[in-house]
């Protein structure tokens, strides 16, 4: 069966939710994927977003693959780029194109968009996606640092400072009357 690449629009709720199941199979992290699905008004708001990608591949109406993708605008030139932050294709219609052909729909959707790059991160030990990349790209070697926002004094910290704020706020509304 014939495959086709296209992007998803706000009428694809029930796409994307077969996508993100592919991911949390194609990523063994079912749970990440699958375990708090989003409320549909919610996804239809992110696949609405211009600076989202949302592209999938499809058999018939088979989800066998598909990306994410973020434009990111740049701020040191009038130029944006795009970042891949999932890709994957279902493993029996893996080295078939498919990841390549998702890839070449992203870069013609970069192009009208003005982005002079993709890029794409790539973990130790996924050769298939390496030699992928490095088909179609320049290799960097970098560094990736997860930085967690939600560390519990952190969390306290912001409670005690919203707490005070609102105190306060409250204090001078009263204060008015």
């Amino acid at each position: 069966m014939p495959v086709s690449v296209r992007r998803l629009t706000i009428a694809d709720v029930p796409v994307l939710r077969k996508l993100n199941a592919l991911f949390g199979t194609a990523f063994d992290e079912p749970g990440t994927y699958t375990a708090e699905p989003p409320s549909d008004a919610y996804l239809q708001e992110f696949l609405a977003k211009q600076h989202i990608a949302a592209l999938v591949a499809l058999a018939g109406e088979e989800v066998v693959g598909g990306l994410v993708a973020y434009e990111l605008e740049k701020f040191e030139r009038e130029r944006r780029e795009f970042y891949i932050y999932d890709l994957a294709v279902a493993a029996q219609y893996r080295r078939q194109g498919i990841a390549t052909a998702l890839i070449e729909h992203l870069r013609d959707l970069a192009t009208r968009r003005g982005a002079w790059t993709i890029y794409v991160q790539a973990d130790y030990g996924d050769d298939p996606a390496i030699a992928l990349y490095e088909k179609l790209g320049t290799r960097e070697e970098v560094l990736h640092f997860d930085i967690a926002t939600e560390t519990p004094a952190r969390v306290r910290a912001l409670q005690d400072r919203d707490g005070d704020e609102n105190r306060r706020s409250t204090d001078e509304e009263a204060s008015r009357q």
